[in-house]
């Protein structure tokens, strides 16, 4: 097995674990390094935005490193491409969160469904920051919808560009970078400078998996050219760069609409609307956009992997070329 191969078919062990297991129940890497961003944060904070750089530079860095300690299985390193396999299979069902997406999502549908609104506000904490006290039913399944698009780019689309990529550096790095715009990037009072570093890193980072996961919702989804259509005048009016695509894909995908006012915390946010020809959102319609949300997920899986393998692939032949110049140059054999 070579080193591509490995991380190709690391991260395809990791989406099967994540799809058939969802998140390791004890002992989340993920909720490890929150619980060390946060401890570190109280030790670190400032209302300054050279204070959050620097604990944004601390944290990534820290995830980086720990990546780049257990990652690929590189020739000159003398590593066995069957223990990266594993090691990436690790990493990636670790970032990975679709299953526990579309879990989470479903329960708030099915509580919805029964008629039991105060079970879905309840539930929906675990999908979306939002105030859910005084959301109706329709309000709820638009947040489960949104909630959704947004999570298929961070929770899936978006680590498996870095990993086919980077490889274990980069699964972890992306979701150290998401990690972080989610505790500190918000407009808080405490956060609005001190995050300011982590937010910004994090609209770099999902920048690729983002536009990823509009295209392959418009070519996946029930309406490719609502979805198109969608995009094109509606992305750029979306307050973040990156959930603009996706959730204006995803609703004019499903012929829903989206945006709208919304409660954060006790702020109020009043977003464009997406999508404004589409209908008001259904109950049904957040199991249409988990079913979306899946197909998304494996085809950008396949995607990604390939565009991997093809860069290093162009990688290596470069090196090889370059190899023979440097031969040549030195009086090698003619």
């Amino acid at each position: 097995m070579r080193a591509c191969d490995a991380r190709v078919s690391g991260i395809v062990a990791g989406f099967a674990a994540d799809a058939l297991l969802g998140d390791p129940r004890r002992g989340h890497p993920v909720a490890a390094f929150g619980r060390a961003a946060a401890a570190l944060e109280r030790r670190m904070w400032r209302d300054h935005r050279g204070a959050g750089a620097l604990y944004t530079a601390v944290c990534v860095g820290a995830a980086l490193a720990a990546g780049r300690a257990v990652g690929d299985p590189l020739p000159d390193r003398g590593r066995s491409p069957v223990a990266g396999a594993a090691v990436t299979a690790a990493a990636a069902w670790a970032v990975l969160g679709g299953t526990s997406l579309v879990r989470e999502a479903r329960a708030v549908g099915a509580a919805l469904e029964a008629g039991d609104l105060e079970l879905a506000r309840e539930r929906l904490p675990a999908l979306c920051g939002r105030d859910p006290r005084h959301l109706d039913a329709p309000a709820v399944a638009r947040a489960v919808v949104e909630s959704v698009a947004e999570n298929t780019s961070d929770a899936v689309v978006g680590a498996l560009v870095w990993g086919a990529l980077a490889g274990v550096p980069g699964l972890l790095g992306f979701r150290a970078v998401n990690t972080l715009d989610a505790m500190v990037g918000h407009r808080s009072a405490r956060h609005r400078r001190f995050g300011w570093a982590a937010a910004r890193l994090d609209d770099v980072a999902g920048w690729p998996g983002a536009r990823l996961t509009a295209v392959l919702a418009a070519l996946t989804g029930p309406d490719p050219r609502g979805a198109v259509r969608a995009w094109r005048a509606d992305a750029g009016r979306h307050p973040s760069p990156n959930a603009g695509p996706v959730e204006a894909s995803f609703a004019g995908a499903l012929g829903v609409r989206l945006g709208g006012t919304l409660s954060y915390g006790g702020r109020v946010e009043h977003r464009p609307v997406l999508n404004a020809p589409g209908r008001e959102v259904r109950v049904a319609d957040i199991a249409r956009a988990v079913r979306l949300s899946r197909r998304v997920g494996l085809l950008a899986l396949v995607t990604s992997c390939t565009a991997g393998a093809a860069v290093r692939h162009a990688r290596h032949l470069g090196a090889g070329r370059g190899g023979k110049r440097s031969a040549w140059s030195k009086g090698g054999p003619r």
